[in-house]
């Protein structure tokens, strides 16, 4: 079951310059950075305390242009439900810094990408 959007990611050629951007233009608060990735935070969404969703901006040529995140309590049982209800598996599931990611295809040809938080949230390493 998909419980909310973790985070909308979006490729940039150069991560720096998009964090001021996004920072100073957009209003956007810098949380993390991890090589080629770095996360920002809703102002409202801070505000009530909170850390989902995030806006991931990245560089990695791996990764589409335009992609959400779903989380789900356990990406692992999770693909194996969806696998059995006739979703391709693209991609995993395989470890990421928070725990665990997948990405399948819904009957529709849409990836979705689930991610859990096995291992814990990012810490905020820009404050």
């Amino acid at each position: 079951m998909l419980n909310q959007v973790d985070c909308v990611m979006l490729k940039v050629a150069d991560v720096d310059a998009a964090i001021t951007f996004y920072r100073d233009v957009m209003g956007l608060v810098p949380l993390w950075r991890a090589g080629e990735m770095a996360g920002l935070g809703f102002p409202d969404v801070i505000a009530r305390g909170e850390t989902m969703p995030e806006l991931v901006l990245h560089s990695d040529a791996r990764i589409p242009q335009v992609d959400v995140n779903y989380k789900v309590d356990d990406v692992i049982a999770e693909t194996a439900r969806l696998a059995e209800a006739g979703c391709p598996v693209v991609a995993g599931p395989f470890p990421i810094a928070i725990g665990n990611c997948a990405v399948i295809l819904d009957p529709f040809g849409n990836t979705l990408t689930l991610v859990d938080m096995t291992t814990g949230p990012r810490e905020n390493n820009l404050a």
